[in-house]
């Protein structure tokens, strides 16, 4: 063989030998990364698992107790002396009624000792024989019965528990409790993994997937599955195989096997791709196991290992360019050695080549040095970045506050000037009442005082509401009552301005559902905003209209004036917070939104309108009560009353302990 061919099959032997190691070392890698990734996975999910097992012990073994406690009870043992009598079938019956409703159980059950159901929380199982069930058979011999269970009258699951009622010696009857396994199933999101709940059958009885409930984890044996048919247990339900091969052993708490997760399930985990003939690509699983104390049940969970194989294709990945980059390091030492060498037969060669390979490497090793640089500014520029976002996010978080506490501030301020107006008023008078000596009346001012005082403290609570969005306390409220108190509360202003009410009810009376203190802090402001309107009228001119009335189903409130009406911008913006057209210090904008607010929170709705013949009209609709509501019920709809106008103003409820 002549030297090119040697020299090639030299180098495809040192290229071929290159390759192995490199592969070697990937796969090691591989394989340590995957073994500490796994261990890692199986030491977090372990965690996991043993709060979630804790926490489904504490659902389950919170009620075990009580049917125990069921045997005092003097009805209990006095129905069980006496079966079949109508009142000692009712009173032990209420007992576990009230039981089941203050323990949260799904039912209480006290058995005969031929197992049919003597009393019961829910009449419709009185009667029924549960003879057949393994928790009464367990109970009857003496011993605590617990069993899993689907009810087939109407198909719920539970836990029974049950305790042999005693009379002496003798097991004179079984008491039964089922417990509800549903805060469970809203537990298993907090895994962020496919789990399932086996009972001691190996039948999934829970699960965080739907399609794997009331299935087998292998192949049940022909004995068991006719004493589970017997017993009745799962209610003629189809017990297919888990769709995951599982390998149930309580003497290991690991396993990983090879199978396929459904779509979606896993935080940030997906199905694997789709493959010919359909469903997912197989994929590797952790299925760690344990078991309920006390219980033959298994808590078993499903941990992806993809992420973990992905990080061990990165590490393997890894070591396999840094094996190259050594035995390519390797190869240029070895290469400057042979330049050496050949350095004493052509030396000015050599020196030529050693200066043009140094050359080469300065320049590398620069613009490795300016690459290094480079990514040492992008890490500096993106920490500085992160740290600027952080600090704007601070910001934006404390300016909503302030907001939020101005819009309280500023909303508290304008809704009890009005109530502080009349309570002024109310003052003056009783003080002019108590020094003519008429007490009586100076007292019924000071009645009204103390709830214009309540209102005040009614106000705060839905301004509160508005920044915060809380819940009202609906009622059903007499609209005329609460017109009249909104009318009272502008009772002097109204006599001032000698304005002309027409109000406007349909005989019988309206009821609304709302909040009645709410209602009168709409009519208020919608009243004080009609009245400031037509300020700019010559008094005599100056008219409200009050309507209540029935309409699709709603009660309709509308407050109407003969004002200037309202312009194009007003319209758009009218229930914008702090948009207002009164002058700068008169108006703060908020009154409007607070109502609409109030309107929608009651399921009503609020809005404007320029009236044809003048005027701003708005218009507030509330629902009606419902027909088994406390308040009254709500007139049918029809004409209204014919206007009461009077320059001396009838329409306003008359203060009878105004100042003559």
């Amino acid at each position: 063989m002549n030297t090119p061919a040697r020299l090639a099959l030299r180098t495809l032997l040192l290229g071929v030998a290159a390759l192995a190691a490199v592969l070697a070392v990937a796969t090691a890698s591989f394989q340590a990364s995957e073994r500490q990734g796994i261990a890692e996975l199986r030491r977090e999910s372990a965690h996991q698992l043993d709060l979630f097992a804790t926490a489904a012990e504490g659902v389950i073994r919170r009620l075990e107790s009580v049917p125990a406690t069921v045997q005092l009870n003097q009805d209990v043992l006095a129905l069980l002396h006496e079966p079949g009598q109508p009142a000692r079938v009712q009173a032990a019956s209420t007992y576990l009624r009230r039981l089941n409703a203050h323990l949260g159980s799904m039912a209480m059950l006290v058995l005969s000792e031929r197992g049919n159901v003597l009393a019961a929380s829910d009449d419709a199982l009185i009667g029924e024989d549960q003879s057949f069930r393994p928790y009464f058979l367990e109970a009857l011999s003496g011993r605590v019965g617990q069993h899993f269970a689907i009810d087939a009258r109407d198909g719920s699951a539970g836990y029974y528990v049950s305790h042999p009622i005693h009379d002496g010696p003798r097991v004179l009857g079984v008491a039964a409790v089922k417990i509800s396994l549903e805060a469970i199933n809203a537990a298993w999101p907090t895994l962020g993994t496919p789990a399932l709940l086996a009972d001691s059958n190996q039948v999934v009885v829970l699960s965080s997937e739907p399609s794997w409930r009331y299935t087998t984890l292998g192949e049940l044996p022909l004995e068991r599955r006719v004493v589970m048919q017997i017993s009745r247990s799962y209610a003629d339900q189809l017990l297919p195989r888990l769709p995951l091969q599982v390998d149930l052993r309580v003497d290991e708490d690991s396993q990983v096997i090879e199978g396929v997760l459904p779509n979606g399930l896993g935080p940030g985990r997906a199905a694997g791709p789709r493959i010919a003939g359909g469903g997912a690509a197989s994929r590797g699983m952790l299925v760690l196991g344990r078991t309920l104390d006390g219980m033959d049940w298994r808590l078993l969970m499903f941990a992806d290992l993809q992420p973990v194989r992905q990080q061990a294709w990165l590490h393997g990945l890894l070591a396999g360019l840094a094996m190259g980059m050594l035995m390519l390091l390797a190869l240029i030492v070895l290469q400057r050695r042979r330049i050496l060498k050949q350095k004493l037969q052509a030396q000015e060669w050599l020196r030529a080549a050693n200066t043009e390979l140094e050359d080469k490497v300065r320049a590398r090793t620069r613009a490795l040095s300016e690459t290094n640089d480079r990514l040492l500014r992008e890490v500096a520029e993106r920490q500085q970045a992160e740290t600027t976002l952080r600090r704007a996010q601070d910001e934006l978080v404390h300016a909503g506050k302030m907001a939020a506490l101005g819009q309280l501030a500023t909303g508290i301020t304008h809704e009890l000037a009005q109530p502080l107006g009349a309570i002024r008023t109310l003052a003056g008078n009783a003080l002019q009442f108590m020094q003519r000596g008429d007490l009586d009346v100076a007292q019924g001012n000071l009645q009204i005082m103390t709830r214009l005082a309540d209102q005040m403290g009614a106000i705060i609570h839905p301004l509160k509401g508005y920044a915060r969005k809380s819940a009202a306390q609906p009622s059903a409220c007499d609209v005329g009552q609460a017109l009249g108190n909104a009318l009272f509360l502008h009772d002097q202003r109204l006599r001032r301005e000698a304005i002309t009410v027409h109000r406007q009810l349909p005989p019988g009376g309206i009821s609304a559902w709302c909040d009645p203190n709410r209602l009168e802090q709409v009519l208020v402001n919608l009243i004080g905003n009609a009245l400031d309107a037509m300020g700019g009228l010559e008094p005599a001119r100056r008219q409200l209209w009050l309507h209540a009335g029935v309409a699709e189903g709603q009660a309709v409130i509308e407050v109407r004036d003969n004002g200037t009406g309202l312009g194009d911008e007003a319209l758009a913006r009218l229930f914008e917070p702090f948009f207002t057209t009164k002058d700068a210090g008169v108006g703060l904008g908020l009154g409007l939104a607070i109502s609409r607010d109030i309107a929608r929170e009651a399921g009503g709705e609020l809005d404007a309108h320029n009236h044809p013949e003048g005027g701003a009209c708005f218009r507030l609709r509330l629902p009606l009560p419902h027909a088994d509501g406390s308040g009254a019920r709500p007139a049918g709809e029809g004409a209204a009353t014919a206007a009461n106008v009077d320059n001396g103003h009838p329409a306003i409820p008359p203060n009878p302990h105004a100042v003559p």
